[in-house]
């Protein structure tokens, strides 16, 4: 089987993406590029992540082409391509609906540095991209820009993007900045919450 151990990456991935309360449903998606082959393994599209199976998942090249599979990939395969293309550094694409993320990006404002854990996306504050429709070149293209370099995004009223060295890398990177926002919430409930600084960062 073409690219079976990303195979199971990607499935194994998907059930903990939804077990940590990353997605919901059968939202979001995952995939792991071998760049030896110049291909990726993505997640099928509307399919429970629990009842999908190696067979299930999607092998696409660079160009766009699906190389094997029978079902359709997600609609944000372009969005993923766009790291393989442009990154050398990414070879894992984790995109959520985690809760507090999705629900901060629709502020359309980057998230200041609450905690010292904003620092897995590589920045002192994670930065949002603009809305785009979902599935376009259009989101592809803004988030892949607003990313610039950082290991992830949020996406305005969307969700959020990460991308690792490899899958434990970026669903790290994804869980962590969904932690980070949600104390955000919790501490902007009950007052204004001190931003770190890069100073302090640093300590």
């Amino acid at each position: 089987m073409l690219l079976q151990e990303e195979r199971e990456i990607v499935r194994e991935y998907g059930i903990i993406m939804l077990e940590k309360n990353l997605t919901s449903g059968t939202s979001g998606n995952i995939s792991v590029f071998n760049r030896e082959k110049g291909l990726y393994a993505m997640t099928p599209t509307s399919m429970d992540y629990r009842k999908i199976k190696e067979e299930d998942i999607v092998i696409i090249d660079l160009d766009g082409n699906i190389v094997d599979g029978k079902r359709k990939p997600s609609i944000e395969h372009i969005m993923h391509r766009y790291y393989y293309k442009y990154r050398d550094d990414i070879n894992a694409v984790v995109h959520t609906h985690s809760p507090y993320a999705t629900a901060y990006s629709c502020l359309a404002k980057p998230l200041p540095a609450v905690h010292f854990l904003i620092k897995k996306c590589g920045a002192l504050e994670l930065p949002c991209a603009p809305f785009a429709p979902a599935g376009s070149k259009k989101l592809a293209e803004v988030t892949y820009e607003a990313m610039n370099g950082l290991k992830a995004v949020l996406m305005q009223n969307h969700g959020l993007i990460a991308g690792g060295k490899d899958m434990e890398d970026a669903m790290s990177i994804a869980e962590s900045l969904e932690v980070v926002t949600q104390m955000y919430f919790l501490a902007k409930s009950i007052g204004e919450p001190v931003i770190l600084t890069e100073e302090m960062l640093k300590r």
